[in-house]
């Protein structure tokens, strides 16, 4: 996998070490995709990690404690260590997931003269030097036929650890991804007194995954593709200069949008409207409205805001919380010229997005299974509007829980993965405050002109200068 940088600089990054770990021996097992799983197919791998103040011991122990524990954790995550395979059903084929054992790898890096602080700058941009702390670059989901469906990459720092993750997302969503990373966090923890030379770990009770995956009753069996295979959908695009940025908004400021919000309904007879305002829907119009101001589009230009949205409670009967696979669709606002959006208000941007949350039901879910399994695609950003805005990952995954034995971490960071101008994935704020991050990537052009836009940068609170070190 080549490593497409626009930024011809060699990396700092050198990778000096490499092992695959397997889950203890267990019968093979082949688990159908699901029609959502399938779906992301032509999709980058997710590439999230995780930045430490250094561990008290070297790093050559760090990987031995954390390869132990990762080994622990797939007993019961044992699909992780899969790898794809298709299967041919006379025209058409099949993906699934063949729990063979193949196994996962870790890798120990180093960045030689690179510090914490150059990594996660205040308030500049997220630095390109950032993608080499994560592997697989590069790789779309279809590639789990002959990669690794998770690869770890524990990069040194002068003064700190990052450890990147790169997953298949065609394996499961965001919940379940970071539910198994602290599943896995939770078990180093329990196993330190062997790291320090005692005689037993504690044991740490989870859940298990629910490794069943979930079709509509229309839909027995594995999900049969009209195509011979998949290799003609797989799309693999050229990355676009982009900027990125990691914004905080600060609990009293988010209720402060949500409040401003709702008085705007309240003042247009939406009671309502008013009454179902939540923060992530401020936080969506806010970002929606200013970066279609900082675009520039024509007043007659159609635009949407689009956000990713779990299913699991939304179905009727719900899903489990730890059901493992993928669960999410996209839903989108009604269209609006960007005129009338900017015209309109905070307000009532914020209830387009509140109707579009609340209009994805039960039957909004099946109607869409059925729709998909009637023209199957696989999706790929190509699919995605330029005029538009995406509103990903969650505020609700608990990141700063992922405490592998010496601290939670200092900040949340991703690669090059899935990035395009207008995708802004949420985090949770690092402050336990209720704060929210939002990591905003948007062409250099548009993030020069949000730059100068005054109430959108009235809502972000400034960095610390300690950024909590």
């Amino acid at each position: 996998m080549g490593s497409h940088s626009i930024n011809s600089d060699p990396s700092p990054v050198r990778v000096v070490g490499r092992r695959t770990v397997k889950p203890p021996p267990r019968p093979r097992d082949l688990i159908p995709l699901t029609t959502w799983d399938v779906s992301f197919l032509s999709a980058d791998y997710i590439q999230k990690g995780l930045l430490y103040a250094p561990p008290p011991f070297p790093t050559a122990r760090l990987v031995d404690h954390l390869q132990a524990a990762l080994a622990d954790a797939l007993a019961a995550y044992y699909p992780v260590a899969g790898r794809f395979v298709t299967e041919k059903h006379g025209g058409g084929c099949s993906v699934s997931i063949d729990c063979d054992g193949q196994g996962v790898d870790i890798l120990h890096a180093v960045a030689d003269g690179v510090a914490v602080a150059d990594a996660i700058p205040p308030d500049a941009d997220v630095p390109r030097l950032v993608h080499s702390f994560f592997p697989l670059d590069g790789a779309v989901n279809h590639d789990g036929h002959h990669l690794p469906l998770f690869v770890v990459q524990v990069t040194e720092l002068a003064d700190g650890v990052f450890i990147g993750f790169a997953y298949n997302h065609a394996l499961s969503d965001g919940t379940a991804f970071w539910d198994f990373l602290n599943v896995w966090a939770g078990i180093a923890r329990a196993r330190l007194p062997l790291l320090s030379g005692g005689k037993e770990a504690a044991s740490w009770d989870f859940q298990p995954p629910l490794l069943e995956r979930w079709s509509p009753d229309s839909v027995p069996g594995p999900v049969v593709l009209p195509f011979p295979d998949l290799t003609g959908l797989i799309d693999r695009l050229s990355p676009q200069p982009l900027r990125e940025r990691m914004l905080h908004f600060s609990g009293e400021s988010l209720a402060a949008l949500k409040e401003r919000a709702r008085q705007e309904l309240l003042a247009a007879g939406d009671a309502a409207g008013a009454a179902a305002v939540t923060r992530f829907q401020a936080l969506s119009s806010l970002v929606w409205r200013c970066v279609t101001r900082a675009r520039s589009l024509p007043a007659e230009q159609p635009t949407a805001c689009r956000a990713a949205i779990n299913n699991r409670a939304r179905l009727r009967p719900q899903l489990p919380p730890d059901y493992f696979g993928n669960t999410i669709y996209a839903i989108s606002t009604e269209a609006v010229r960007a005129g009338e959006l900017l015209e309109r208000g905070h307000g009532w941007a914020t209830a387009a997005m509140g109707r579009a949350v609340a209009a994805h039901t039960d039957a909004d879910i099946r109607a869409r299974v059925a729709a998909w399994m009637a023209k199957p695609v696989v999706y790929t950003n190509r699919y995605f509007d330029p005029n538009c805005v995406m509103m990903g990952s969650s505020p609700r995954f608990d990141m700063y829980g992922c405490d592998f034995g010496w601290g939670k971490p200092l900040a949340a960071r991703s690669g090059r993965a899935n990035k395009f101008d207008g995708k802004a994935s949420l985090y949770p704020g690092r402050d336990d405050g209720g704060g929210i991050d939002a990591e905003l990537v948007l062409a250099p052009e548009h993030m020069a002109r949000l730059e100068q836009d005054q109430e959108f940068w009235a809502a972000v609170t400034p960095d610390s200068p300690a950024l909590g070190l």
